[in-house]
């Protein structure tokens, strides 16, 4: 017996473990963990669950449900963290919520903003993606051409004289070539240039002479006169696509047109609703304004998900006790006579009198005793709801929820026509066709969230649970009876805030007592003569929101800053190099003040060791006859990182001219290929003078020939050669001081 015991013993568990679903001790702890909101521990659980029982239907609820928490616990805590300056830390809640939820799109967003901060803080380029080409085929142009001038040494000039003499000396100390419309008017101007960049001193001489310029290739411009027809034949435009990500609806796309086209005077734009896109056409400048619009305003709406949990508590109680004697009794008296035949007996009824009463007997009166009622009723209900639905909607967009049924509802009826009724000609028809519409009766959630920077939502809602209580007959029609709450609201809340809506508590006590008078209330021995009936009902409803965050727009720095755009009448652009003057140099050591002696260089540079920087001519002294050319030689001597020079040589026009700029070969150290600009003005006696290293290379150090000059006498006499200017530089832009001096020239007859 014993062993027919642990036999079954074992069976017994063995069919009670197999009746248990798999994973039931993770599922149990899961639970305690969501309990405690520990939902990392939770979420671990449930997907060990999960995992041992994958066609488990609760786990996979209880499961989604953990990541979702899970992932937003630490995204908050991330958020928390970068709040506090704690980028490193903040990336990684990010990373951890991303693990967890790899859906999560506010997880993603927030993990890249906050690389995006780290990568600016540590200063650290992210590398431009180069776009793939066609290796058989050359890429066509994106844009117009760039100036590149061969120098990018500040300008120092101050002339009266022609606009068109002006332009072609900026363009010789840049190294650029200069063009002009053939409409250009000849126009004297004023500039007085001092420390501008190239870009500046083409917009200064273009304001003044009414002009505007053009890149036709990197080292050529041209010169064209600002009129409308001028900029509509000459100005180059750009087709650009731009795809927007983040429209839902086509009338966004509009919206985005629209303010494109009247803020930027755009018309070439055209709207593509079936690829989401904007193909624009017109000048750079504009583009490149509607590119940064077009940028701030294509971010993803605001996403929110909103936790509702309905309650509704239901509670009756009914008592029904004791024995309800009859109230009434009645007695009939029938004095009634009987005639007997031979046939039949016959019995009548007559009217009683005073006198038979006398006579009455047993079969001459009934009477009926009243009948005695026990009651023992117990009642006890008690409905409980509880819905907890989750709404996810974008900013601005209504989100509707229903869950219950729909049931129908006679509106109205009517009689199909009068016609033949009942084989009669002209009847009227007795058919009536009755209408339902159906109301959903549940709980029916309509919301509209806004969601505000500082991560509060603003919620326009309405919550509705209703529910079948009953029917009623009205005109031979069976209608229901449907109890609701309906909670319509406008309310702001952070973001995880919980918000009661409204509690109605609905309570109804009844009690009704029947009995005979006296007896009813006797202690104890009342219920024999008395019904006591209690009813008690109570009816509670509670709504509970709870607004999560899940997306939100991606404002960076650039989206908040201003962007520079020209004028009414010219719209534009501008770099940040073209609005600011060059650095200027740094303040030596003789030029700035000394409050406290300061401790002397180790390597002193040669101006401190007294020894300073000279330009001068070799030979200073030359002697030609008229027609002869020869050359005189531009020395620099104990120079130091030299990178360009542009200078101005000033002579006598009426005895010598200058003919040639030649290579000294100093400026080159030898190997380097240097650029040289001339421009000479033998009508005033002064030449321009320019030369330059290569772009990306360092300066040379020390004493050599730095230019050669070709000078050819004119007629006899003499002439004074001097630098009235120059503006050295060296490799960091920076002034180098030189110490000039002259050379005269005789010519011979």
């Amino acid at each position: 017996m014993r062993r027919w015991g642990s036999l079954l013993l074992c069976v017994g568990f063995g069919l009670l473990a197999a009746g248990c679903p798999k994973g039931r001790p993770d599922f149990a702890q899961g639970k305690k963990a969501e309990a405690l909101q520990d939902y990392d521990a939770a979420f671990n659980f449930y997907q060990k669950a999960a995992k041992s029982d994958p066609y488990n239907a609760s786990y996979k609820i209880k499961l989604n449900r953990a990541r979702f928490e899970a992932s937003e616990l630490h995204v908050k805590r991330g958020v928390e963290l970068r709040n506090q300056g704690n980028l490193p830390g903040a990336a990684g809640e990010f990373q951890r919520a991303l693990a967890i939820d790899p859906g999560s799109p506010i997880a993603d967003q927030e993990l890249r903003k906050t690389v995006g901060m780290i990568a600016e803080k540590n200063r650290a380029a992210d590398a431009a993606a180069e776009l793939p080409t066609d290796s058989n085929e050359q890429p066509l142009a994106s844009m117009p051409p760039e100036i590149k001038p061969l120098s990018r040494a500040p300008i120092n000039y101050k002339a009266s004289s022609d606009a068109k003499v002006v332009f072609d000396t900026i363009g010789k100390l840049a190294g650029l070539t200069v063009v002009y419309d053939p409409d250009f008017p000849a126009r004297r101007i004023t500039v007085d240039l001092v420390n501008v960049t190239l870009e500046q001193a083409l917009e200064i001489v273009s304001l003044e002479s009414k002009a505007f310029v053009k890149a036709v290739t990197e080292n050529i411009i041209f010169v064209i006169p600002d009129q409308p027809q001028k900029r509509r034949d000459y100005e180059e435009q750009v087709v650009r696509t731009f795809y927007i990500s983040n429209t839902i609806q086509a009338q966004d796309l509009t919206e985005i047109v629209t303010g494109l086209r009247q803020l930027l005077d755009l018309k070439r734009i055209q709207q593509l609703n079936s690829q989401n896109a904007i193909i624009v056409r017109d000048t750079p400048d504009k583009l490149m304004l509607a590119e940064k619009m077009i940028r701030d305003i294509d971010k993803a709406k605001p996403e929110v998900v909103v936790q509702v949990e309905v309650l509704e508590a239901r509670t009756d109680r009914l008592r029904d006790l004791g024995i309800l004697p009859g109230q009434t009794a009645s007695v009939a008296i029938n004095p009634n006579s009987t005639t007997s035949s031979s046939s039949s007996t016959t019995t009548t009824t007559a009217a009683t009198t005073l006198a038979q009463l006398r006579h009455l007997n047993g079969s001459a009166y009934d009477v009926t005793l009243p009948s005695l009622t026990a009651n023992a009723v117990l009642t006890d209900t008690a409905t409980k709801i509880i819905q907890n639905p989750e709404v996810r909607s974008v900013d601005g967009q209504t989100a509707k929820l229903k869950i219950g049924d729909r049931i129908p509802i006679a509106t109205g009826s009517f009689s199909s026509g009068i016609g033949i009724a009942g084989g009669t000609a002209g009847g009227i028809n007795p058919l009536v066709n009755t209408q339902f519409t159906y109301q959903d009766v549940g709980v029916n959630i309509d919301l509209t969230p806004r969601v505000h920077p500082n991560r509060e939502v603003s919620l326009k809602l309405k919550v509705e649970v209703s529910s079948h209580t009953g029917d009623q007959s009205i005109g031979g029609i069976t209608q229901p009876i449907i109890s609701q709450r309906v909670i319509e609201d406008d309310i702001r809340l952070k973001e995880g805030e919980v918000s009661i809506l409204g509690g109605l508590i609905q309570r109804t006590d009844s009690k009704t007592l029947e009995g005979w008078p006296g007896l009813a209330k006797l202690p104890l021995l009342g219920y024999l003569f008395s019904h006591n009936k209690t009813d008690h009902q109570e009816d509670e409803v509670l709504i509970v929101l709870t607004p999560r965050i899940v997306r939100m727009p991606e404002w960076t720095k650039a989206n908040l800053r201003p962007m520079y755009s020209g004028s009414d009448a010219l719209v534009q652009v501008k770099r940040e190099a073209e609005i600011h003057a060059p650095a200027p140099p740094p303040v030596t050591p003789q030029q700035q003040p000394q409050t406290n002696p300061a401790p002397a260089p180790t390597a002193p540079a040669p101006a401190a060791q007294g020894v300073a920087a000279k330009l001068r001519f070799e030979p200073q002294s030359l002697s030609l006859k008229a027609g002869q050319t020869a050359t005189i030689g531009v020395v620099i001597e104990n120079v130091n990182d030299l990178f360009s020079i542009p200078l101005l040589l000033q002579y006598n026009p009426a005895v010598i001219s200058v003919e040639e700029v030649r290579h000294g070969g100093f400026l080159s150290g030898g190997t380097q290929e240097i650029a040289i600009v001339h421009q000479p003005f033998k009508d005033k006696g002064q030449s321009i003078i320019s030369a330059t290293r290569g772009p990306n290379t360092a300066g040379v150090s020390g004493s050599g020939t730095l230019l050669g000059i070709v000078i050819k006498g004119l007629a006899p006499g003499s002439s004074n050669l001097s630098i009235v200017q120059v503006n050295a530089k060296d490799s960091q832009q920076n002034l180098i001081p030189l110490i000039t001096s002259e050379a005269t020239v005789q010519v011979q007859p």
